[in-house]
């Protein structure tokens, strides 16, 4: 093939869906995900309700100290990392579009050469290239959904659950009150 034949034009995806060949997948890259104060200091609250209900009936059972291992603000804070892997298609127009993969897939997923449809997102920040959600591997018959951590699988199912009781507990003793 002649570079004069198929220039190699840069754009972003014209539509949600994306089909074409995959031109080569770009050494990956990590990204930390955002956590929001706001959420941070919600979730916490509340767990400390349940966490204190806890400390109260471990110090009168005196069945042990109660202080598990509990992770710090600023390990809390400080997002999940999530790994970028830059991709470059060539559409049915013969155009290379610049996408990001977020997350893992199996190494066999994509290889140079595959046919592929994409659905692709745009992202909040405009001078980031669409994010891949969802890849039909036309070549290999796979169909692949990359996933990135949440806040919430970042904080983790043990304090989600000790937050979710303690909005319970205050729920339950705000009706107490009302109802007194």
């Amino acid at each position: 093939m002649s570079s004069e034949l198929y220039p190699q034009r840069r754009t972003r995806p014209v539509g949600p869906i994306v089909t074409g060949r995959v031109v080569r997948l770009l050494d990956g890259y990590s990204r930390e995900l955002k956590v929001g104060q706001p959420i941070l200091v919600a979730v916490l609250t509340a767990a400390g309700v349940v966490r204190l209900i806890g400390l109260l009936v471990t110090s009168v059972l005196r069945a042990g100290t109660g202080a598990g291992s509990r992770r710090k603000w600023k390990d809390l804070k400080k997002g999940p990392e999530y790994l970028v892997t830059p991709l470059q298609v060539r559409d049915a127009d013969n155009r290379i579009c610049e996408l990001e993969l977020h997350g893992h897939l199996p190494q066999s997923a994509l290889h140079p050469g595959d046919h592929i449809q994409l659905t692709v997102r745009q992202q909040k920040d405009p001078d980031l290239a669409p994010r891949i959600e969802r890849i039909v591997n036309i070549t290999s018959g796979q169909l692949l959904t990359p996933r990135i951590p949440t806040v919430w699988s970042h904080l983790g199912p043990p304090l989600v659950l000790q937050a979710m009781l303690g909005v319970l507990l205050l729920g339950l003793i705000g009706a107490c009150t009302v109802l007194t």
